[in-house]
């Protein structure tokens, strides 16, 4: 074959592949989805990944589920922020994550992930033990009379649910023993075995063992009653602020690391937006006392960045003020 042939062949191969390359990028997924989940197995958020896993299965999009805690998140969420930005690995972004950043202990930054679709906003209670105090105003008064020896488990530390934490001990005028675990999971078993004396969780971690009577919830912090507990009271209508530098909102949401092609973002936000706005996860998110909205792309990047500023005082108070 002449040179003048073989160039011709390697052009027309060339071009045939042009083409080609665009039509594997419509294919997009071509292969299962990492779906990394920054805390234990069983927690709230790998809950609600594990629910979204199935919905999407229905989309026939294959996502698997990796639980990678650590660090109050960070572990998880660096692995998001350094994985090839091609749309096959995203994670469980959370306001842990950005309590942290406000902090300056983590090196991560939001501008390292793309933010596809909130999954949850959800309210925190504080829990008791079954045969602990029946009210909010008893665990206070026992926290007052043993000064620096109650103990309040909370998944991770320094974030929202520390924060609360810090707060119930304010409202008791007291110090507290602070005991942090690496996820929701492991709060609500300590606090079921009588490890700690109370815990700071999500209803969606808690019900399981507050339906078997394991635990109980004497407090929200919130400025209304949950609707899956009537009965139980706010901090707020019990006369404290848990909210004295402004509203505070625990979230979770789907992120991919920064710079994934646009039209891979899209796919992905109609693929979990689809599946978070189904009536099969709006029940799911009833039942487990978490709430869910339309909040993708560009507005959950502008969301974020909201929660951020807030937290960047919020956190520096609480915390600079705890030490």
């Amino acid at each position: 074959m002449s040179v003048l042939s073989k160039l011709i062949l390697g052009a027309a191969a060339l071009a045939c592949s042009i083409p080609l390359a665009h039509a594997a990028d419509k294919t997009y997924p071509a292969r299962e989805i990492r779906f990394i989940v920054p805390w234990n197995a069983g927690g709230s958020n790998d809950i609600a990944a594990r629910m979204l896993q199935q919905l999407i299965s229905e989309q026939g999009v294959n996502v698997v589920v990796e639980n990678a805690p650590g660090a109050t998140g960070a572990i998880g969420m660096t692995k998001v922020a350094n994985a090839d930005r091609d749309g096959y690995v995203v994670g469980m972004g959370t306001s842990s994550t950005l309590a942290q950043i406000a902090q300056n202990i983590t090196p991560l930054k939001n501008e390292q992930f793309s933010h596809i679709a909130r999954v949850s906003t959800d309210p925190l209670m504080l829990l008791v033990p079954a045969d602990g105090p029946d009210t909010l105003e008893a665990f206070l008064a026992e926290m007052k009379k043993n000064p620096g020896k109650v103990s309040i488990g909370t998944p991770g530390n320094n974030n929202l649910n520390h924060i609360f934490a810090e707060m119930t001990a304010r409202a008791a005028g007291t110090d507290y023993v602070n005991v942090p675990y690496p996820g929701g999971s492991r709060v609500i078993a300590d606090l079921s075995g009588k490890q700690i004396s109370a815990g700071v969780l999500k209803p969606s971690e808690s019900k399981a063992q507050i339906d078997a009577k394991y635990v109980k919830p004497i407090g929200v912090f919130a400025n209304e009653r949950l609707a899956l507990y009537p009965d139980v009271p706010t901090f707020k209508e019990k006369g404290y602020d848990v909210f004295p530098y402004g509203p505070l909102v625990q979230m979770a949401y789907v992120v991919a690391p920064a710079g994934i092609p646009d039209d891979v973002r899209k796919r992905l936000i109609e693929i979990f937006d689809k599946a978070i706005r189904s009536d099969k996860f709006k029940a799911f998110a009833a039942q487990n006392g978490f709430l869910v909205d339309d909040l993708t792309g560009q507005a959950l990047d502008k969301e974020v960045q909201n929660v951020q500023a807030t937290l960047n005082d919020v956190a520096k108070r609480v915390f600079v003020s705890a030490k």
